[in-house]
């Protein structure tokens, strides 16, 4: 740590797509940013991406299979920190903290359940930097929904553009941050992002993705199963609220062609949004767009037809979408060594602002 008490961190990701392991430098005190350093986006391998989606939905505790699963994660993870190391010209005491989140099998906050696996212990010996994982369990306790966490660095970087504003996080799961024009803070999961498309497509194509949104583009809306779809009780729901990766199914497009299935549930992802707009408090003024859905030419042309403001790639505001989600880990972990809260209760419905993480030393 510097005497100005700014950390240089590196923050890591596995993604609910499971398509790799996302790593990333970044400079901050933990409630501002001074900059950022080099970034490495590792894929898994198609066995790998298998044994994530098997484990999916089951607490890992006692589960068979779940300990190597876990060490296989983590190793991973430090191949990524050690590349992104080797490969940028740094060393591991420059590094003052890794923020390492692990991958979520199970996310069930009403239960008081969030499993993220991954060994924090491990990584900490293994790349010799101390590591902070174990980020959502304590929000949980705390009567909150575990997610999103990422609001407090969308604030941070936020800082100078007007607002309201909305951050949309298209992963797996879609999720937003609104700001308020003072700097207030909600944020909750919108609903399904490209968990289902993917899943969609691998099961009629034996692909990873609609890559670049050909399916949906080729292929058209059923506007009954999309009606469908859209009547699931969540979206009523009052916020904060979050969802498991695998809380909606396709059932309602398997009569679908792969193109009009990928065509709905493009439009599903994107109506999710809308219906989520009208539970904020005002309209923002833009759409800041994140995650692997702004890559998909579809997907956004589909939010661009649902909602009335501008909706943008994040890049648009010199901002890193591709490691957006890592740095945000980086930054949580110089909050949680500081002890500052990494939640609260406009953004995850905990009961009071929270901190959380665990150290592990080398």
């Amino acid at each position: 740590m510097t005497t100005s008490g700014v950390l240089t961190t590196i923050g890591l990701m596995s993604g609910t797509s499971m398509d790799g392991v996302d790593a990333a430098v970044i400079h901050t005190d933990g409630e501002r940013i001074f900059g950022f350093g080099p970034t490495l986006s590792i894929a898994y391998e198609d066995e790998f991406q298998g044994k994530l989606r098997a484990a999916l939905g089951f607490d890992p505790i006692g589960e068979p299979g779940s300990d190597a699963l876990a060490l296989e994660l983590t190793h991973h993870h430090v191949s990524a920190v050690n590349r992104l190391l080797a490969e940028n010209g740094l060393d591991a005491g420059e590094i003052d903290v890794i923020g390492f989140h692990g991958h979520t099998v199970l996310h069930q906050p009403d239960l008081g359940l969030t499993r993220q696996i991954g060994n924090g212990g491990l990584l900490a010996r293994d790349t010799g930097i101390p590591v902070i994982d174990d980020f959502r369990s304590q929000d949980v306790a705390g009567g909150g929904e575990g997610a999103p966490l990422a609001p407090v660095f969308h604030a941070a970087l936020a800082h100078d553009l007007d607002k309201p504003l909305a951050v949309l996080n298209i992963g797996g799961v879609a999720n937003v941050t609104w700001i308020s024009p003072d700097g207030g803070l909600i944020a909750f999961d919108t609903g399904p992002g490209n968990a289902l498309i993917d899943d969609w497509v691998r099961q009629k194509q034996s692909q990873r993705m609609d890559k670049n949104g050909l399916l949906a583009h080729a292929g058209a809306v059923d506007e009954e199963a999309l009606s469908r779809l859209l009547d699931h009780p969540f979206f009523s729901e009052p916020y904060p609220k979050s969802l498991d990766r695998d809380e909606f199914e396709a059932a309602a497009v398997q009569h679908l062609s792969v193109a009009d299935g990928a065509a709905t549930l493009t439009a599903f992802t994107a109506g999710a949004v809308e219906k989520a707009a009208h539970l904020l408090p005002s309209l923002p003024n833009r759409w800041l767009v994140t995650g692997g859905g702004r890559h998909n030419p579809a997907m956004m042309a589909a939010l661009r037809a649902q909602l009335s403001q501008p909706v943008e790639p994040v890049e648009i505001v010199g901002w890193q979408g591709d490691a957006l989600e890592a740095q945000a880990f980086g930054f949580l972990a110089a909050r949680s060594l500081k002890g500052l809260p990494l939640s609260l209760p406009s953004t995850t419905g905990v009961s009071k602002p929270m901190p959380g993480g665990t150290l592990h030393r080398p």
